[in-house]
């Protein structure tokens, strides 16, 4: 790599990190802001990112990367069913958790078909360890297994909402999800929720998806 790239390399890393700070700070962040944060000329923000909404997908292009990292580590050794979903749900809480306030600026960037194209690795592995719930019993719903993974993938969409409006702690929202879509899927509360408590318990918080972070 010649230093000429390797410094616009550097410029676009360094760019992409101070975007994220600045639009989790502020949403309505302009162009002209992040380059001052950035410590760069807007046209060297320009050269890299055409428009605002080219570089909140860019940043978004990175949380999928790091959901779909989590997703994998939830599900990595894990054998039960419910076990394994409640893993992934609270790994990829844990990633969604820091993106969360910049899903409603991809959402305006990307249409949400974008954003599950994007996430379709993760649909479809859920949508694999659901199906393996319902043939073994684990699991009861009325509803076919892709369509219990677009449940729990709305569910996790609308706590990005609840966290952000103020509606419930950020900390109290992982536990909720997995909890809330097992008893969905047809665990008895009681068990889910215990289920939930030991296996968060197990998990070191910030570790699955921690690599894909910005700045990582």
């Amino acid at each position: 790599m010649s230093a000429a790239q390797a410094r616009a390399d550097a410029n676009r890393r360094r760019i992409l990190d101070v975007a994220f700070a600045e639009l989790t700070r502020d949403p309505d962040a302009s162009m002209d802001q992040i380059a001052r944060a950035a410590g760069v000329v807007r046209r060297t923000v320009y050269g890299h990112f055409p428009s605002r909404d080219a570089l909140v997908t860019a940043i978004l292009d990175e949380a999928v990367e790091a959901v779909t990292a989590a997703h994998a580590a939830g599900y990595e050794g894990v054998d039960d069913p419910p076990r394994a979903v409640a893993s992934a749900m609270l790994a990829v809480w844990d990633v969604t958790d820091r993106y969360r306030l910049l899903i409603s600026l991809a959402q305006r960037a990307i249409a949400m078909e974008g954003i599950r194209e994007r996430l379709a690795p993760v649909h479809e592995r859920g949508t694999a360890m659901l199906q393996r719930g319902l043939d073994e019993g684990r699991f009861v719903s009325p509803m076919p297994a892709n369509a219990l993974a677009y449940v729990v993938e709305n569910i996790m969409f609308a706590l990005m909402e609840t966290v952000n409006d103020g509606l419930i702690p950020a900390e109290e929202a992982g536990p909720a999800a997995a909890v809330t879509f097992l008893c969905a899927a047809g665990l008895p509360p009681a068990e889910a929720e215990a289920l939930v408590a030991e296996v968060a318990a197990e998990q070191v918080p910030g570790v699955a998806g921690r690599a894909s972070e910005p700045g990582a």
